[in-house]
């Protein structure tokens, strides 16, 4: 990065699927943001409660802690004036508003990180995640392992039938898989 007018706003998005690091990345963020002495915010919504209700997790265990959300607009509501890093983890789970939230956030001078799934378990884009792609100026896609063959991973593997497109879970029903062995259960 190389931002020269500290008074310029920017969205970060940080993506891929589930089991890639996207949240363990989101809180090194964080970190960096807080050694450097600058006023964070951390946003979640109310539906990722799977480790805690008050900080975004990662599954290895790194912790943040964090304001709980239903709607993005909730955001601008909770925003403190000092405020310079925006941080909003499971991106996803919100409404095509977030991009209007991030745009906005970023056009007032803040630094905008979000962490989300890019592809929803059967493959798609997942909900506000091309937009938001499409008018970050940082987008880092990250991969996992594939639990059955072991190459890049850039799917989610649903392991039951549910076909909602949102179903919050971790290993215990999801699991990392690359293009060739993710497949969509009928």
């Amino acid at each position: 990065m190389n931002i020269i007018n500290n008074q310029t706003g920017w969205i970060e998005v940080i993506c891929g699927s589930m089991f890639s690091g996207k949240t363990e990345e989101l809180i090194r963020r964080v970190h960096r943001a807080e050694y450097a002495q600058q006023n964070i915010q951390v946003f979640k919504p109310k539906i990722d409660n799977r480790y805690d209700e008050k900080h975004i997790v990662s599954h290895n265990w790194l912790k943040a802690p964090s304001e709980i959300i239903e709607k993005a607009i909730e955001i601008l509501d909770h925003l403190k004036p000092d405020t310079q890093v925006v941080v909003i983890d499971e991106v996803q789970f919100f409404g095509m508003e977030i991009i209007e939230v991030c745009n906005h956030l970023a056009n007032m001078g803040k630094r905008v990180i979000v962490a989300g799934l890019d592809q929803d378990y059967t493959g798609k884009p997942f909900g506000p995640m091309p937009a938001l792609l499409a008018v970050a100026e940082y987008i880092d896609k990250l991969s996992a392992i594939c639990v059955k063959c072991g190459n890049p991973a850039n799917r989610t593997q649903r392991l039951t039938r549910v076909k909602d497109t949102i179903v919050v879970g971790a290993t215990d029903i999801y699991e990392a898989r690359c293009r060739n062995c993710h497949e969509v259960l009928e």
